[in-house]
């Protein structure tokens, strides 16, 4: 199980990782990544969390680690940053997705089946985030999963429905959540953002 555990997360990594990653300053990160987006990992996400239309980033996450580990974790994200903003950053997650998904439909862009489950996707999402000095950047991640530009529009949407303040809480305690995440997989090499 460990050794398809791995094999799965170095395959996800090196898929998303390295080429397209531009030194250009995000919204919320130190780089942005311009390259093509991990399609196949996207999917296995949006699979995990109930398919697109009901797109639920609690049941995604309870899919990949269990629903102790993310019942513990919420609890955890609620004392860090006050449980109104942990369920903003919930609700503001799922739209991301849903908002996401919508972009690259009108753009003609095609999910693939979704292949990653549990832990290897947990770790290929983390794996994705990852700056090369392993610092966890959810705008990293996020680039890769959809591309940039589809990213920054999402960001654009979140600033109208919800606010600039929500988007900025959406990234940051995405930053902490998928620290946290990796150091429950025991990928302890992964360093938190200083946004967080």
């Amino acid at each position: 199980m460990k050794s398809t555990f791995t094999l799965a997360a170095a395959i996800a990594a090196a898929t998303v990782a390295g080429a397209g990653l531009a030194r250009a300053q995000g919204r919320y990160g130190p780089s942005v990544y311009k390259g093509k987006p991990a399609l196949t990992v996207t999917a296995s996400l949006v699979k995990a969390g109930g398919g697109g239309e009901n797109f639920s980033i609690a049941t995604a996450l309870t899919a990949m680690v269990g629903g102790d580990l993310v019942k513990a974790e919420v609890g955890k994200l609620g004392k860090q940053y006050g449980e109104e903003k942990t369920n903003k950053w919930v609700e503001v997650f799922d739209f991301a997705v849903k908002d996401s998904l919508r972009i690259a439909t009108e753009a003609g862009v095609k999910l693939p089946e979704g292949n990653l489950e549990g832990k290897a996707l947990a770790a290929a999402l983390v794996n994705g985030g990852l700056e090369k000095d392993n610092t966890f950047n959810i705008e990293l991640l996020l680039d890769k999963a959809v591309t940039h530009d589809i990213h920054v529009k999402v960001m654009d949407d979140i600033d109208q429905k919800f606010s600039k303040e929500d988007d900025a809480n959406y990234h940051r305690i995405s930053n902490q959540a998928m620290y946290d995440l990796a150091q429950a997989l025991g990928v302890k090499k992964v360093k938190l953002s200083s946004f967080h």
